[in-house]
């Protein structure tokens, strides 16, 4: 399973996890992601996408939602 955002490109990116003695040990950052299920007005299809929080913001500001 893919963690990526379909409508803003998100995807996991890596940093360090710091410990109370500063010891850096690798660690994953995650997108937010969402599972959604939006219709397309022309064809009247329901299309499954997966979708960060910001980008269901975009989705509802542009009136997809």
């Amino acid at each position: 399973m893919s963690r990526v955002c379909d409508v803003t490109g998100k995807k996991p990116s890596t940093g360090n996890k710091r410990s109370h003695s500063c010891r850096a040990t690798k660690r994953r950052f995650l997108p937010n992601l969402f599972n959604k299920k939006i219709k397309d007005p022309e064809t009247g299809l329901i299309y499954q996408i997966k979708v960060s929080a910001k980008g269901l913001k975009t989705l509802k500001k542009k009136g997809i939602l």
